[in-house]
């Protein structure tokens, strides 16, 4: 079920809301503007009437009722409403299931070209005509409207951007013409229509649409054109390297590699840097990366190279978010190699290396070693003047502080010094892991301010570094924020293909129990007595057994549950900024 508000009406499930009269569907559109906010009684009626009349109030508790009636035809008599919800003085539309919403997403998601460009189009197809066109002299709709536009020529821009990127130059080319007919004033546009035409080998035709830009912008706004047309028509006369598509230039650089690099050793440790990037790219890389990563250590030991191992090892120092493995069994096996080599380095930055890899791929682990290791890795990284392995070490050392609850405030110490870190240093994966490893602690500590602004500056870091992954955990905050069914079934959407199953298994499940268990709703029949592993998720595991063992009476195992929560008695349950339980001392009683 969706409402639809890119178009002429407002609209469910595609057809327009049938209503009595225009204020019932203004009521439902001034609704849907707020996006979950609030809006009071009072607001909505100054909204409806220029003049209100006697009765305003009545007639709006009426226009109310009648929307509740239509958007939820199903719910019983005198249940309380899921969607048109009274709230404090006024009313809230809360849904995710929002055409606008939708699309705000898709424009906004960090996905790999092949994913976004068919993403894109289909938010395109969303779009029926203008947003709210039926209330297009309501002053409430227009900054929303405003805003709806805006986001609407972005996405065709990105949907050009991407076809670059594609190498399917030809295929944007005549959309981005009609496009800058149609929006002159895009100076992104032409230069996004002039770099294609350029790589269709039309140079003429690129400059040409260069100096048209120029004559517009000039003879009908009065200014020149801004520093990105004036450095692309630079670079296309003068021909410059970096214009031709990067596939061209991945390969010519890989050719010149292989003709350069003969040697197996130095195949094998420049491996791991492309495994490094790799890692980042998304789902598919990240899976091919943890893939090859693997053999790439067992060729460095077959050669009999222990030093050559334990660089290997050690060069993987890709930032790590998730407290539970994806692949506990390649990750066991990285550890036992580590371990191995470890006796036969002597140099403290190796050393630190070997030991900040067993810490982070031994996540989970209840043996004492792991946190042994990140201690022992950290003290190393601190005697020597390298910030990246600094970082590395604190990734080790956060990795093995979910040991028990109540740790989140020497998570976000962490967190603030990997910012600080990377800020410096020019770091900018391990910015974006500190700003989640503070938005998590945040969520623990319910500072929404705080996390909110965490979420935010991990989202822009990723928009600019292109870190598709980042998307992952910061649109599950928002499903945290948001808190509904929808809000969580549509963050879940998002790890299909994204290749963390450590953090995707069971998930779904536990946030929807952990939400029906805040709001009073049925719980499905689990009852486990197994103690939780260590992890970000420690807290709401060991509050789900708490309530479980409270339902059915078991004594025993709800002292053990609230001995293991006592030391985050101040804390909530949403330390893994996912979802959340809320107070921990809500489980103590």
């Amino acid at each position: 079920m969706e409402f639809g508000v890119l178009g002429p009406v407002v609209a469910w499930e595609g057809e327009p809301v049938e209503l009595k009269g225009p204020r019932h569907r203004a009521v439902l559109a001034r609704l849907l503007v707020a996006r979950g906010r609030v809006v009071p009684a009072r607001v909505l009626v100054d909204d409806l009437w220029a003049a209100p009349p006697d009765g305003a109030l009545s007639a709006l508790r009426t226009f109310v009722a009648a929307l509740r009636r239509a958007i939820e035809p199903d719910r019983a008599p005198r249940a309380p409403a899921q969607l048109l919800v009274t709230s404090g003085p006024g009313y809230a539309l809360r849904t995710d299931n929002v055409d606008a919403l939708r699309f705000e997403t898709t424009v906004q998601a960090q996905l790999p070209p092949e994913r976004l460009l068919p993403e894109l189009l289909a938010g395109l197809a969303l779009w029926r005509g203008p947003a709210y066109a039926e209330f297009a002299d309501e002053g409430w709709a227009l900054a929303e409207r405003s805003r709806l536009t805006e986001l609407r020529l972005r996405a065709v821009e990105r949907v050009g951007e991407t076809r670059l990127a594609l190498g399917r130059t030809a295929e944007a080319v005549p959309d981005l013409d009609a496009y800058v007919t149609e929006h002159p004033w895009r100076e992104d546009a032409w230069r996004l229509l002039a770099l294609a035409l350029y790589r269709c080998d039309r140079q003429g035709d690129a400059l040409a649409v260069l100096r048209r830009a120029r004559e517009t912008l000039v003879s009908q706004l009065g200014i020149d054109p801004g520093p990105a047309l004036t450095q692309l028509e630079r670079d296309i006369l003068n021909q410059a390297t970096h214009l031709a598509p990067s596939g061209s230039v991945w390969e010519e650089t890989t050719a010149a590699y292989d003709r350069a690099v003969g040697g197996t050793r130095a195949r094998i440790e420049s491996t791991v840097g492309l495994l490094r990037n790799l890692a980042v790219t998304g789902g598919g890389g990240l899976e091919a990366a943890r893939r090859h990563r693997l053999a790439a250590i067992t060729a460095a030991e077959e050669l009999g190279d222990p030093d050559l191992t334990a660089r290997v090892i050690g060069a993987y120092d890709v930032p790590a978010i998730w407290t539970r493995s994806d692949d506990e069994v390649r990750a066991a096996a990285i550890v036992a190699a580590a371990e191995r080599v470890l006796p036969t380095q002597d140099h403290p930055s190796i050393r630190a290396r070997l030991l900040a890899t067993i810490a982070v791929e031994s996540r989970g682990s209840r043996e004492p070693r792991a946190r042994e290791a990140a201690l022992e890795a950290e003290q190393l990284a601190r005697g020597l003047d390298d910030p990246a392995l600094l970082a590395f070490t604190l990734n080790g050392v956060f990795m093995q502080t979910c040991y028990r609850a109540g740790l989140a405030a020497e998570r976000d110490s962490i967190g603030a010094e990997l910012v600080t870190l990377a800020q410096r240093h020019n770091l900018f994966t391990y910015e974006v892991l500190g700003h989640l490893i503070r938005l998590q602690s945040a969520c623990a500590r319910a500072d929404h301010t705080a996390s909110d602004e965490h979420a935010a500056a991990a989202d822009a870091l990723a928009a600019r570094h292109e870190l598709p992954l980042v998307a992952v955990f910061t649109r599950w905050y928002a499903a945290l924020r948001a808190d509904t069914p929808e809000s969580y079934r549509a963050a879940a959407a998002l790890l299909d293909g994204a290749g963390m199953p450590g953090l995707s298994d069971g998930l779904l499940p536990l946030a929807l129990t952990a939400h029906a268990v805040r709001h009073g709703e049925p719980v499905p029949e689990t009852y486990s007595r197994r103690s939780p592993a260590p992890g970000l998720l420690l807290e709401a595991q060991w509050a789900l057994i708490a309530h479980a063992a409270g339902q059915h009476g078991d004594a025993e195992l709800l002292e053990q549950a609230q001995q293991a929560l006592r030391p985050a008695a101040g804390e909530h349950a949403a330390g893994s900024g996912l979802l959340t339980l809320g107070p921990v001392s809500d489980y103590l009683n």
